[in-house]
């Protein structure tokens, strides 16, 4: 699929659950703990190489 028929589909969606009320929304903690998580993830992919 072209990718930005799919990024519009995706929006779409996105913009339909938050309308409904069904959204994920991130809490402080939550978007902490993420950031995190990501942080570890990008320092071991460098220090693999």
């Amino acid at each position: 699929m072209d990718p930005s028929k799919q990024r519009e589909i995706a929006s779409k969606g996105g913009r339909a659950a938050h309308t409904q009320g069904t959204a994920h929304e991130w809490t402080s903690e939550e978007a902490r703990q993420a950031g995190r998580k990501g942080g570890a993830a990008s320092r071991q992919h460098i220090d693999a190489k």
